[in-house]
């Protein structure tokens, strides 16, 4: 279904996320353009790392392997906006808070700025710290780690053993994957493990999950759903997963844009 307001290749980017794979011919007839005009398209996406092109059609790289994060942020990104900036307000000034890796992270980095929190940020995340370093009043406070290249992130055992060093009010986590049976999961192994530890340092889990991890479950386990208080979504809370996660105790928001810009919760 075509959306006015948002560009065709934008559109692809977030139809391919969502259903792994797509026809050409499918999206020329959706959008009224040539075959030709969407491989254009396609062949964008495909230099981003986020498809790769099949006969026929393109198939997203998320179904085999992770999609780059320059890929991940920008997608859904107004969603993110409003379910960092939720989450962001259940925090109280001075808590001690700890941010992974990845977009919804720097989202949520990006919503705490301005809002005069004095918070402690504890983050394996080199482009979170960078993003708060300027904030008053809040203190960052880096894992030690092995650096992965491309999500700016820090892994491996010495970032799983700062973990051991703190003892943290809230973690917000953003996943991959929200599965009925398997969980929270995620892509990389090793990012997996830090996220283990942080919700272990941590007295509650808030979850970060737009409508495109909802059902899904990757390669690696992170947590059971009742590991968490709160998930905060765009998708409808009757979904499987998240009546699942409701049914384990977990409370769930879902967080929409309403015409004019204005932000509703269910």
């Amino acid at each position: 279904m075509v959306k006015p307001g948002n560009s065709r290749t934008q559109q692809i980017r977030e139809r391919l996320l969502a259903d792994g794979e797509i026809e050409f011919s499918v999206l020329a007839a959706e959008f009224g353009v040539s075959e030709m005009t969407v491989r254009r398209d396609i062949d964008l996406l495909e230099a981003e790392g986020l498809v790769r092109k099949v006969i026929g059609g393109a198939i997203a790289l998320s179904k085999i392997s992770e999609p780059t994060f320059e890929a991940r942020s920008h997608l859904d990104v107004a969603s993110k906006q409003h379910i960092a900036e939720y989450a962001v307000a259940q925090l109280s000034p001075h808590e001690t808070v700890v941010l992974d890796s990845g977009s919804s992270a720097l989202a949520v980095a990006r919503a705490v700025r301005g809002r005069e929190l004095g918070l402690t940020i504890v983050t394996p995340s080199l482009l979170v710290a960078t993003e708060l370093r300027s904030e008053p009043d809040t203190t960052i406070l880096l894992t030690g780690g092995l650096l992965r290249p491309g999500e700016l992130s820090l892994i491996g055992a010495e970032a799983v053993e700062s973990f051991r060093r703190y003892n943290c009010d809230t973690f917000i986590m953003g996943v991959a994957g929200i599965h009925p049976r398997r969980g929270f999961t995620d892509y990389h192994r090793d990012e997996s493990a830090v996220k283990r530890a942080a919700i272990e340092a941590s007295d509650r889990l808030i979850v970060l999950a737009d409508q495109s991890k909802i059902g899904r479950a990757q390669l690696s386990s992170i947590a059971p759903l009742s590991a968490a208080e709160l998930i905060v979504t765009d998708a409808a809370s009757d979904s499987p997963a998240l009546s699942a996660a409701t049914a384990a105790g977990v409370s769930v928001v879902s967080v929409t844009a309403a015409p004019g810009g204005a932000v509703t919760t269910t």
